[in-house]
């Protein structure tokens, strides 16, 4: 109990020091104001309690040989986390010149919320970590994905009590009714109640004990109630541990869970200013604020700092004294040394069957129709076959719905509650990962993925929205990641958005939404990837791409419903590889300049770009129309905004810079507006695209709403090629009256006129 004792308050020194001292950090003088920070930014309130569990979990990773990991909900108390991995010696070897002595010590503290130094959370610079709980609410879904896969590890969660409060961490209790006692790690839940968020009490702190402990046994937990003891602690993580032993060995069937109660602020000031501190809200960020303008507080940063005895815990050269390590355990199962927090050390890559087994034959382009996401799904069913331990699909509950359940021949839902007869694909062990929380399965993905694994997650579009926030985070912590030298890559994060704008129709308004494409744009080029493959083979091609990658977010668009197949599996191997290209089958420009470009990107939009394309021929047969197709959305950007970026010269040659360019799109307009601005013909550029018109309709209906249908793009040609105004007035009419007639046909009849819903192209083009 001594040993841990020092621990915890050497921690506590460090992590004071971390948010107040620039200098002076063993106190080998009298504190000056010249030693203090000019801005005092950091979290105190919640740093005290997570070095209690750091230093107690310590002695049960050093006794037991357990491997863990831990995960700091309450992640702003960042300087917590940063002295354990200084006080285990990982800080050190990671960053050598923060080395394990004054000096290092001194630069320990200058570089904590400084800049050119690193974040006040617990972020990718931080060893150990795989957490940084900048946004609350994510922590036990990212534990539970740590756990899957991994039989022999324990993740210890940090929950704090504002964080519980949260809609994501409610649901991810219910996580171990999907966890495998044998298959699968463990997660200890630690439940950290100090009462306070920044301004007001905890609503789990301040419900009666027998209520919380009905409402953790109701989530199917064994909780244990610990105080501010360490003797306390340390016997109820002997009692966990061994409860744990039980469940791994079948002989218990629930985890156990520990409610840690500690005051907020712990052992930091009791009163300042007449208030009190310790224990209240005042303690959340920085108790004393005002230490370089006023004596009375420096000496009390002084007095708390002396108060863990610095001289009892370090040697005059600043060196952790002997005692105080010898609970800290060696090498690799150090907490922050866990090749499991570095997941890219682990990771393996996937065995791939060759996707183009399973290609659509296609004889001539656009005259069948084939289902992408249900084509991809045979390809995902062997690549699960194939990585029984490594890969994973998660999904709210759509993945038969979004066609892919042809996993479900070699696989089933993960299940460890209760079965009925009717039950049909659930069973523990299962590789595909259903819950209704969008939250939950991108949680769950997020620490699967940094742990060193793969996965897939396949959505509705519009409410892959839910995890916007999840997904920015994630994008934050690649990024970073990537100037961490000793970061190792991890695999993609994989999104599938399927059950589209455009075709659901039958769901209405509340289920059309593109817009998740703008908010992945916004990420730094080095991360995002977006790919809207038009038909089943580009479908195949870009599934692979991705599943192969590292260290990006990918975004692939593709329809469940049938569309046409445009292309065969090497054609389209080499129009993904371009990232966009010519149909020189529906173009009608054929070693000529074009008169109009007619450019698309999207399945849908595609379809009805080619029916246009039709028209155009069929009508006005000496118009020279080019027809481009868009399967990677970052090629339209220039090369100095983004790695796929198209070079000017090359962008001009296709595009042209003084033609008009029709172009119609999956999603919002002004986003290819925006990734086309600086491009020469931009001025000639329009876009079509969905504007926020949407109802309960015919997928027809739904495009004409949105004026991306076949008949209005053929009106915008007339419109903006010079000439065609007068001499194919005729032509436009009868497009404004086709419109009107298949907008009457399907209120008459409730679904779209044949010659659209069915449409397939015209005899091929024979030059």
């Amino acid at each position: 109990m001594q040993r841990i004792d020092a621990y915890w308050r050497a921690a506590n020194y460090l992590s004071v020091g971390q948010i107040y001292l620039l200098d002076n950090p063993l106190l080998t003088e009298p504190l000056r104001p010249e030693h203090i920070k000019p801005r005092l930014l950091g979290h105190w309130g919640t740093t005290p309690g997570l070095n209690f569990c750091f230093a107690h979990l310590n002695r049960i990773i050093a006794e037991r040989g357990q491997d863990m990991i831990y995960i700091a909900g309450p992640g702003h108390g960042g300087p917590a986390a940063v002295a354990h991995a200084w006080l285990e010696g990982t800080y050190s070897e990671k960053y050598p010149d923060i080395s394990q002595d004054a000096a290092g010590m001194r630069r320990l503290f200058r570089q904590f919320s400084f800049p050119g130094g690193i974040p006040s959370h617990v972020a990718p610079e931080t060893p150990g970590s795989i957490h940084e709980g900048g946004e609350l609410g994510y922590s036990l879904a990212h534990a539970f994905g740590a756990a899957f896969d991994n039989p022999h590890l324990v993740v210890a969660c940090v929950v704090g009590d504002g964080e519980a409060e949260t809609g994501p961490l409610a649901a991810s209790w219910h996580s171990n009714k999907l966890l495998d006692p044998y298959l699968d790690g463990v997660v200890l839940p630690i439940l950290h109640l100090n009462g306070y968020k920044i301004a007001n009490p905890t609503v789990l702190a301040r419900i009666p004990e027998a209520e919380l402990v009905k409402l953790m046994e109701g989530y199917g937990y064994r909780p244990h109630i610990v105080g501010p003891d360490h003797e306390q602690m340390a016997r109820t993580l002997d009692e966990v541990f061994d409860q744990i032993a039980a469940y791994k060995d079948g002989r218990a069937d629930r985890l156990p869970m520990i409610i840690l109660r500690t005051p907020k602020g712990w052992t930091g000031p009791h009163e300042v200013d007449g208030v009190p501190v310790e224990g209240t809200w005042r303690a959340h960020q920085v108790p004393l604020s005002g230490v370089r303008d006023n004596p009375e507080h420096l000496a009390m940063l002084e007095a708390w700092m002396r108060s863990y005895r610095p001289d009892e815990l370090f040697d005059a050269d600043g060196r952790p004294v002997p005692a105080l390590l010898q609970t800290v355990p060696e090498g690799p199962l150090r907490m922050s040394a866990s090749a499991h927090a570095n997941g890219g050390e682990l990771l393996k890559p996937l065995r791939l069957p060759d996707f183009r087994h399973y290609a659509v034959e296609v004889k001539s382009p656009a005259q069948q129709t084939s289902e992408p996401t249900r084509v991809l799904g045979a390809f995902l069913r062997d690549v699960i076959a194939a990585n029984p331990h490594n890969f994973r699909v998660m999904g709210p509950d759509e993945t038969a719905s979004n066609r892919l359940q042809a996993v479900f021949e070699t696989t089933d839902r993960a299940w460890n509650a209760a079965l009925e007869p009717t039950d049909e694909h659930l069973a523990a062990g299962g590789r595909v990962m259903e819950v209704l929380s969008e939250h939950l399965c991108q949680g769950w993905l997020e620490g699967y993925l940094l742990t060193g694994r793969h996965g897939l997650f396949n959505c509705y579009e519009a409410f892959i929205h839910i995890i916007d926030a999840m997904f920015n985070q994630h994008a934050k912590w690649l990024q970073a990641s990537k100037r961490i030298p000793w970061r190792r890559p991890v695999a993609s994060l994989n999104y599938l958005l399927s059950s589209h704008v455009w075709r659901q129709d039958h769901n209405g308004f509340s289920h059309q939404d593109p817009g998740f494409l703008d908010l992945v744009v916004n990420k730094k080029a080095e991360v995002v990837r977006v790919y809207l493959p038009p038909d089943a083979n580009t479908l195949l091609s870009v599934g692979d791409h991705c599943l192969r990658s590292r260290d990006y977010v990918n975004v692939i668009v593709a329809g469940k419903q049938p569309v046409l197949d445009l292309f065969t599996m090497d054609e389209a191997i080499a129009h993904c590889t371009r990232g966009l290209g010519i149909l020189p089958w529906a173009s009608t420009d054929q070693d000529r300049e074009p008169d109009v470009v007619l450019a698309c990107a999207g399945d849908v939009p595609t379809m009805e770009t080619l029916a246009a394309a039709a028209i155009l021929r069929e009508h006005l047969p000496s118009l020279k129309v080019r027809v481009v197709n868009v399967v990677d959305l970052m090629r339209l950007q220039p090369p100095s905004e983004h790695p796929h970026g198209m070079p000017d010269a090359e962008f001009d040659t296709l595009f042209t810079t003084d033609k008009p360019i029709i172009f119609n799109f999956h999603g919002y307009p002004w986003l290819i507006h925006r990734l086309t601005y600086r491009r020469h013909g931009h001025h000639h550029l329009h876009v079509r695209g969905y504007k926020e018109e949407g109802t309960t309709t015919t997928p027809f209906d739904m495009a004409m709403l949105n004026d991306i249908d076949r008949y209005h793009l053929v009106m915008d040609v007339i419109d903006r090629v010079p000439g065609l105004g007068t001499t194919a007035a005729h032509l436009r009419q009868r497009m404004t009256d086709a419109r009107l007639q298949a907008r009457a046909y399907t209120r008459e009849h409730g679904e779209d006129p044949l010659e659209t819903g069915s449409w397939t192209w015209p005899a091929p083009f024979s030059s």
